[in-house]
Protein backbone atom coordinates (compact mmCIF):
# COMPACT_ATOMS: atom_id res chain seq x y z
CA UNK A 1 0.00 0.00 0.00
CA UNK A 2 0.88 3.33 -0.40
CA UNK A 3 1.70 6.31 1.57
CA UNK A 4 -0.37 8.75 -0.03
CA UNK A 5 -3.20 8.15 -2.44
CA UNK A 6 -5.16 10.61 -4.14
CA UNK A 7 -8.60 10.13 -7.23
CA UNK A 8 -8.81 12.90 -9.19
CA UNK A 9 -11.74 12.06 -11.97
CA UNK A 10 -12.99 14.76 -14.90
CA UNK A 11 -16.46 14.23 -16.15
CA UNK A 12 -15.80 16.40 -19.16
CA UNK A 13 -13.58 19.39 -20.40
CA UNK A 14 -10.40 20.16 -18.42
CA UNK A 15 -11.87 20.75 -14.82
CA UNK A 16 -10.89 17.94 -12.42
CA UNK A 17 -12.04 17.18 -8.58
CA UNK A 18 -9.23 15.14 -6.57
CA UNK A 19 -10.41 13.73 -3.47
CA UNK A 20 -7.25 13.99 -0.84
CA UNK A 21 -8.13 12.43 2.20
CA UNK A 22 -11.15 13.92 3.44
CA UNK A 23 -10.77 16.70 0.90
CA UNK A 24 -12.01 17.69 -2.73
CA UNK A 25 -9.68 19.69 -4.39
CA UNK A 26 -11.06 21.86 -7.61
CA UNK A 27 -7.83 21.57 -10.37
CA UNK A 28 -9.08 23.60 -13.85
CA UNK A 29 -6.60 23.45 -16.54
CA UNK A 30 -8.70 26.37 -17.72
CA UNK A 31 -9.05 28.44 -13.99
CA UNK A 32 -13.06 28.81 -14.82
CA UNK A 33 -13.75 26.00 -11.93
CA UNK A 34 -10.24 26.21 -9.87
CA UNK A 35 -6.65 27.20 -10.19
CA UNK A 36 -4.69 25.49 -13.01
CA UNK A 37 -2.20 22.60 -11.99
CA UNK A 38 0.81 24.81 -12.47
CA UNK A 39 -0.23 27.22 -10.23
CA UNK A 40 -1.92 24.70 -7.71
CA UNK A 41 1.66 23.16 -8.22
CA UNK A 42 2.89 26.42 -6.98
CA UNK A 43 0.77 26.55 -4.07
CA UNK A 44 1.15 23.68 -2.83
CA UNK A 45 5.18 24.46 -2.81
CA UNK A 46 4.73 27.29 -0.32
CA UNK A 47 2.29 25.67 1.38
CA UNK A 48 5.26 23.09 2.42
CA UNK A 49 8.10 25.65 1.87
CA UNK A 50 6.01 27.97 5.19
CA UNK A 51 5.98 25.36 7.34
CA UNK A 52 9.68 24.08 6.75
CA UNK A 53 10.61 27.62 7.01
CA UNK A 54 9.01 27.86 10.77
CA UNK A 55 10.54 24.52 11.51
CA UNK A 56 13.65 25.98 10.23
CA UNK A 57 13.49 28.80 12.78
CA UNK A 58 13.52 25.93 15.89
CA UNK A 59 16.17 24.32 14.75
CA UNK A 60 18.15 27.63 14.97
CA UNK A 61 16.94 29.08 17.77
CA UNK A 62 14.12 30.76 16.69
CA UNK A 63 11.22 29.60 17.91
CA UNK A 64 8.41 33.03 17.54
CA UNK A 65 8.82 34.03 13.74
CA UNK A 66 5.39 35.71 14.24
CA UNK A 67 3.15 35.76 11.11
CA UNK A 68 5.13 34.24 8.11
CA UNK A 69 3.44 34.69 4.33
CA UNK A 70 4.85 33.26 1.02
CA UNK A 71 4.11 35.60 -1.81
CA UNK A 72 5.55 32.85 -4.77
CA UNK A 73 5.55 33.87 -8.69
CA UNK A 74 6.07 31.91 -11.68
CA UNK A 75 7.56 32.17 -14.94
CA UNK A 76 6.13 29.78 -17.82
CA UNK A 77 7.46 29.03 -21.16
CA UNK A 78 5.47 29.10 -24.73
CA UNK A 79 4.18 25.30 -23.89
CA UNK A 80 3.05 26.78 -20.47
CA UNK A 81 5.76 24.54 -18.68
CA UNK A 82 7.07 26.14 -14.98
CA UNK A 83 10.60 27.37 -15.47
CA UNK A 84 11.08 29.54 -12.87
CA UNK A 85 9.97 30.01 -9.15
CA UNK A 86 10.54 32.73 -6.89
CA UNK A 87 9.37 33.00 -2.98
CA UNK A 88 9.19 36.60 -1.07
CA UNK A 89 9.26 35.41 2.41
CA UNK A 90 7.79 37.82 4.64
CA UNK A 91 8.40 37.39 8.57
CA UNK A 92 7.49 39.04 11.35
CA UNK A 93 10.37 38.72 13.34
CA UNK A 94 13.31 40.66 12.71
CA UNK A 95 16.37 38.78 12.44
CA UNK A 96 19.37 39.41 10.37
CA UNK A 97 20.14 38.55 6.39
CA UNK A 98 22.79 35.46 7.45
CA UNK A 99 19.90 34.36 10.23
CA UNK A 100 17.65 34.22 7.53
CA UNK A 101 19.36 32.84 5.19
CA UNK A 102 20.02 29.86 7.48
CA UNK A 103 16.50 29.31 8.10
CA UNK A 104 15.83 29.24 4.63
CA UNK A 105 18.22 26.62 3.78
CA UNK A 106 17.04 24.22 6.64
CA UNK A 107 13.39 25.11 5.34
CA UNK A 108 14.79 23.71 1.79
CA UNK A 109 15.97 20.80 3.17
CA UNK A 110 13.04 20.37 5.04
CA UNK A 111 10.49 21.18 2.63
CA UNK A 112 9.22 17.44 0.91
CA UNK A 113 8.12 19.41 -2.18
CA UNK A 114 11.53 21.23 -2.73
CA UNK A 115 12.92 17.58 -2.60
CA UNK A 116 10.42 16.27 -5.30
CA UNK A 117 10.77 18.90 -7.65
CA UNK A 118 13.17 18.50 -10.44
CA UNK A 119 17.01 20.29 -9.56
CA UNK A 120 16.36 22.60 -12.27
CA UNK A 121 12.80 24.13 -10.33
CA UNK A 122 13.67 25.08 -7.44
CA UNK A 123 12.05 28.49 -5.59
CA UNK A 124 14.18 31.01 -5.23
CA UNK A 125 13.55 32.51 -2.13
CA UNK A 126 13.84 36.10 -0.72
CA UNK A 127 13.30 36.68 2.77
CA UNK A 128 11.95 39.78 4.30
CA UNK A 129 11.92 40.35 7.99
CA UNK A 130 10.03 43.06 10.38
CA UNK A 131 7.26 42.76 7.47
CA UNK A 132 3.73 43.36 9.83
Amino acid sequence: MSDIQTSTVSDEGFATTSQVGDFDLQIDALDEDGPNPNATLVATYASCFLPAFRVGGQKTGFDDLGKIQIDADAELDESDDLTEISFDVYVEADLSDEEFAAIADLAEDICHVHTALRDGLRADVTVVGDAF
